[in-house]
C-alpha cells in the first residue's frame, strides 16, 4: 500500500511497518564543499545558544528582578530540553532524513530568539528556552548524522575527531560576542544576534545544502526500541557518555558560576567576564587538539594520566586561594583543568560517534543526548549545593566533577577487557 505526498512515499508492509522513501532534492555534488562547511558552522550552535548570553546573566538577573538560581535555570532549562531532543531525534532522522527538518528547526530556532529578546517575562523566557533545546538538538544531530551519511573511513574518523574542537569555537567566540554587546546594547541584543544569525543559515542551507541520507530506516517502534536497547545495554558505549557529561559539566559549572564570581565578587565588567570565557573556551579547543594529536596512543592509559593531572591541578587550586585568589589565579587553574574535560571529550566523543555507523542519526542523538541531560542536572546540582560564591568554591565543584570521573573510569578499567574497541 503506497501513499505519497509532497516529497515523501508512505508505504505499509505486510510486517507492519512504515517505509519512507524520500523524493527530496538531494544535495548535489558540486556544494559538497559549502554545505560541509554549513554542518560545520552548525555544530557550534549550542555552545553560541549557552554562551553568548553568559556575561548578561547577573544583568537580567537584576533588570528582572529574579535570583541568580532562577537565571541558571535558563541554561539548564535548555540543556535538558537539549537533550531530550536528541534522545529521540534520531530516529526520525534516519527514518525521514536530515534536510527539511534541520531547516523548519532553525527557523523556529530564530523566532523563539526574537521572544526572548521582546520580553522580560522569566517564565516565557523559560517555555522559549527549551524550544531551543529542541530545535537546536534536531539541527546537530542532523548534521552530525551528514557527516556519516557523506563520508566513510579514515576520512570520517578525521571529520569525527574534529567535532569537539568546532564546536569549542561557540564557547570561545559567543561570550566574547556577548560581553561587548551587553554592554553595549544591553542583554537582548544577544537573542537579536541568535536569531540574525539562524535566519542567515537557513538562507544558506536552502542555497548550497541537501538531502544526505542513503539508507532510510523502517519507522518501526519496536525495532527502533532494539536498536536503542543494543546501544544502551553496550557498557563502554553508556559508560563513555557518562564521561562526556561529567566532562562538560566541568564547563557548564563555570559558566553558571563564572560570571557572578567575576561581576560581583570581583567587581569586575561583563567584558572581562566575556573575555575570560574566551579564554576557557580556547581551553577546551587546546584539549581536543591534543586529544586529535594522540589519538593512536593507547586509550586508557592517555586518559587515566589526563585525570591524574586533573586531580593534581585542582589539588593545588584549593590550596591556592589560601595564599592567592584572583582573577588571574581563578583562569589559570580553570585553564588547565578545562584543557583536561576538552581531552577526555575529544577522545569519547568520537569513540561513541563511531561505534554504531549504520544508525548514525540514533548513535549520534544518545550521545549528544545523554550527555546534556547528565550535564543538566549535575550542573544545577552542584551549584545548588557549592554556590557562586567566589574561587575555592570553584575548585570544590571540579573536585566533585574529577572524583567522579575517577570512578567511572575505574569501571571502564573492569570491563575494557570484555568489549571489543579502544576502551
Amino acid at each position: 500500500m503506497l501513499f505519497e505526498s509532497h516529497n515523501y512515499a508512505f508505504d505499509f508492509n505486510k510486517h507492519g511497518s512504515w517505509i519512507i522513501r524520500n523524493f527530496a532534492a538531494s544535495m548535489k555534488e558540486k556544494n559538497q564543499g559549502v554545505a560541509t562547511l554549513l554542518a560545520f558552522t552548525l555544530l557550534p550552535l549550542s555552545g553560541f545558544a549557552t554562551d553568548i548570553y553568559i556575561p548578561s546573566l547577573p544583568t537580567m538577573a537584576a533588570e528582572m528582578n529574579v535570583s541568580s538560581i532562577q537565571v541558571q535555570l535558563t541554561l539548564s532549562l535548555f540543556l535538558i530540553s537539549y537533550g531530550i531532543s536528541q534522545l529521540f531525534i534520531g530516529s526520525v532522522l534516519d527514518s525521514f532524513g536530515r534536510y527539511k527538518v534541520c531547516l523548519v528547526s532553525l527557523v523556529i530556532f530564530a523566532l523563539a530568539s526574537l521572544v526572548i529578546a521582546a520580553t522580560h517575562n522569566i517564565y516565557l523566557i523559560y517555555l522559549m528556552r527549551i524550544i531551543h533545546g529542541l530545535t537546536v538538538g534536531a539541527i546537530i544531530v542532523a548534521k552530525r548524522a551528514y557527516f556519516v551519511d557523506v563520508f566513510s573511513g579514515d576520512k570520517l574518523k578525521h571529520y569525527l575527531s574534529l567535532f569537539s574542537i568546532i564546536w569549542s569555537t561557540g564557547p570561545i567566540v559567543a561570550p566574547f560576542i556577548g560581553g561587548y554587546l551587553q554592554s553595549a546594547f544591553g542583554w537582548e541584543s544577544n537573542f537579536y544576534f541568535l536569531a540574525a544569525m539562524a535566519f542567515v543559515l537557513v538562507i544558506l542551507e536552502l542555497i548550497y545544502s541537501g538531502e544526505t541520507i542513503v539508507h532510510f530506516t523502517e519507522f518501526n517502534f519496536r525495532k527502533i526500541v532494539n536498536i536503542y536497547t543494543n546501544m544502551i545495554t553496550t557498557a563502554s558505549f553508556s559508560l563513555g557518555i557518562i564521561m562526556l557529561g561529567l566532562a562538560y559539566c566541568m564547563v557548564m559549572i563555570y559558566n553558571m558560576t563564572g560570571p557572578f564570581i567575576i561581576e560581583h565578587h570581583l567587581h569586575l565588567t561583563p567584558v572581562v567576564a566575556g573575555y575570560s570565557s574566551l579564554v576557557l573556551g580556547f581551553a577546551w579547543m587546546v584539549g581536543g587538539f591534543i586529544g586529535k594529536a594522540t589519538i593512536n596512543r593507547p586509550f586508557f592509559k592517555r586518559l587515566v594520566v589526563n585525570l591524574a593531572l586533573q586531580l593534581l591541578f585542582v589539588g593545588i587550586m584549593m590550596v591556592s586561594v589560601h595564599f592567592i585568589s584572583n582573577l588571574y589565579s581563578m583562569i589559570f587553574f580553570a585553564f588547565i583543568i578545562h584543557v583536561g574535560a576538552g581531552y577526555t571529550f575529544n577522545n569519547y566523543f568520537t569513540y561513541c560517534l563511531g561505534k554504531f555507523p549504520k544508525n548514525a542519526g540514533i548513535a549520534g542523538g544518545l550521545t549528544g543526548g545523554i550527555t546534556y541531560v547528565i550535564v543538566s542536572f549535575l550542573s544545577y546540582g552542584v551549584v545548588n549545593v557549592v554556590p557562586a560564591k567566589d574561587e575555592s568554591n570553584l575548585s570544590y565543584s571540579y573536585l566533585i566533577l574529577i572524583v567522579l570521573s575517577i570512578g567511572i573510569m575505574f569501571a571502564i578499567s573492569r570491563i575494557r577487557n570484555k568489549e571489543a574497541g579502544p576502551v
